[in-house]
């Protein structure tokens, strides 16, 4: 059975550290069950990304999308922020590194993101990201803010990131239009 924590910063995101079961022929790992998460929805839709050491990615957050992140190849930092007003956390950044460690080992962990957190992450060396979501796209749930926002004041470890142009222009957290602003304990 994994370990399932809460996040000691930002509600509502749960940290997974799945159990291994391994031999001299490799490992298993089971990355996600929905039974985890007893509050989440089903999760219904899988996405992979591969990502060049260097890229960031985000910040991107959503209305009403859950996402759970897994990172089963390379290392990256997951860059958290609490957007949603009344939420005991609102404004709150986290970072936490997931995959390969240093030491060449790797961690395993995987992440769960409740909707109006954004999130986003940096590649610290060329990497693969899965990631699930309990929405279908929705272009108009496909929301962000700017990753260098001091407000925010995240920590990528990169010091001359490669952004899409799409990230590039993402508002000031100050600058959110009002109907995209997430609300504690809103969720359709």
């Amino acid at each position: 059975m994994p370990k399932i924590t809460e996040s000691n910063l930002i509600a509502g995101v749960q940290i997974v550290e799945p159990s291994m079961h391994g031999d001299e022929r490799g490992f298993f790992i089971e990355t996600y069950r929905r039974e985890w998460f007893p509050l989440g929805r089903e999760m219904i839709q899988g996405n992979r990304g591969d990502r060049k050491a260097g890229a960031i990615v985000g910040l991107h957050y959503h209305l009403h999308q859950a996402d759970y992140w897994y990172v089963p190849y390379g290392t990256c930092r997951v860059v958290l922020h609490d957007l949603r007003t009344g939420s005991p956390s609102d404004g709150v950044t986290q970072t936490i590194d997931l995959g390969a460690r240093p030491d060449g080992t790797h961690d395993h962990r995987g992440i769960f993101i409740p909707p109006g957190v954004a999130h986003g992450f940096a590649s610290l060396t060329d990497m693969t990201i899965t990631y699930l979501v309990d929405n279908y796209y929705n272009p108009n749930d496909e929301l962000g803010v700017a990753y260098d926002d001091p407000a925010i004041g995240a920590d990528w470890g990169i010091a001359t990131p490669t952004l899409s142009k799409r990230d590039q222009a993402n508002p000031l957290r100050k600058d959110i239009a009002p109907h995209q602003q997430p609300i504690w304990g809103m969720r359709t």
